[in-house]
């Protein structure tokens, strides 16, 4: 939806320039909004993406018994149907990677690491500590 003019009019191409140098001269800062970062991990986005799902089939299933006898072989009917019919327990038990080494086991293959010393030259081998 369109912003709403200021005045009785919209103000022309001149005039908004001119209101912003006044405000800029006059130190006003400039308004900026942003929307909200997303902070969710991939791994929660995927949990609360299954969540949606199993609460749209739900809801699909209780429409479609809701749904009169004579709308029960229509194309709607036969939609929800099929949403119902769909099996989310896989997606439901899938745990995603967490990423950047965390999924990894303690005492698996990669436990062995090259360092690099101080003028970038290659390291030696080093083996982690058992914990």
């Amino acid at each position: 939806m369109p912003r709403q003019p200021l005045g009785e009019r919209a103000m022309t191409a001149a005039e908004r320039q001119a209101r912003y140098r006044a405000a800029r001269a006059a130190g006003t800062p400039p308004v900026r909004t942003r929307r909200p970062a997303e902070h969710r991990s991939r791994a929660q986005r995927w949990h609360d993406a299954v969540a949606t799902l199993t609460a749209l089939q739900t809801e699909y299933a209780i429409w479609l018994e809701s749904l009169p006898a004579n709308l029960q072989e229509g194309a709607t009917a036969q939609a929800l149907q099929a949403s119902c019919d769909l099996d989310l327990s896989e997606l439901q038990a899938t745990e995603p990677p967490r990423g950047f080494g965390r999924d990894r086991t303690r005492d698996g293959p990669h436990r062995h690491w090259v360092t690099n010393n101080a003028r970038g030259r290659q390291g030696s081998l080093h083996t982690a500590p058992a914990r």
